[in-house]
């Protein structure tokens, strides 16, 4: 059994593009999920090569680099629990971090600024705002929902973090759904 860490957006779609190429080189995996692959048999070199073009070939990486693939587990942990995550977290982020990928956080933290010029909160924080662009123009919650759903601490903190971010406040930006054409990535 070994496991590969590949490079991609979270999605059905990358999901199965990686799932097609390790089928045409004859590799049969038990999971993907999140950026990693985890397959049956160990694979040769020259398979290795193959699935690095073929992925690049679909805009997707496989990733050697073990600081790297350290970052892009800390990217995909953040999205899965900015995007996907059901309950509020109830521990704190950097000791849910560290506990997940088994590292102190100062030294996650000191690396993931190294190798992306950004902090985890920076990063964190951009996550949790496009989420609640998506919240507030898709869904019927009220702000007090939303900032219980990312942990926020009140309402008033995801409205100045919001406003510091987008320069408008979540309400104002609720109000622009109504406009024709408006999406997220419009603001």
């Amino acid at each position: 059994m070994m496991k590969l860490f590949i490079k991609y957006m979270v999605s059905q779609r990358c999901k199965l593009l990686v799932k097609s190429e390790l089928k045409k080189l004859g590799l049969h995996y038990i999971m993907v999920d999140l950026g990693e692959v985890e397959i049956k048999e160990d694979i040769t070199i020259d398979q290795r090569n193959h699935l690095k073009l073929a992925l690049l070939d679909t805009g997707l990486e496989l990733m050697e680099d073990k600081k790297a693939i350290l970052v892009e587990k800390i990217k995909l942990i953040i999205i899965e629990m900015v995007h996907f995550e059901g309950e509020p977290m109830k521990i704190n982020f950097s000791t849910y971090l560290g506990q997940q990928l088994n590292h102190d956080y100062t030294y996650l933290a000191n690396l993931f600024s190294e190798v992306t010029g950004t902090t985890i909160e920076h990063y964190l924080i951009s996550h949790k705002i496009e989420r609640v662009k998506e919240l507030l123009i898709y869904d019927d919650l009220s702000l007090t929902e939303i900032s219980y759903r990312l942990n926020y601490s009140s309402v008033a903190h995801l409205s100045n973090q919001f406003k510091k971010i987008t320069g408008l406040t979540p309400t104002f930006f609720r109000e622009l759904k109504r406009r024709k054409g408006f999406t997220p990535d419009n603001v």
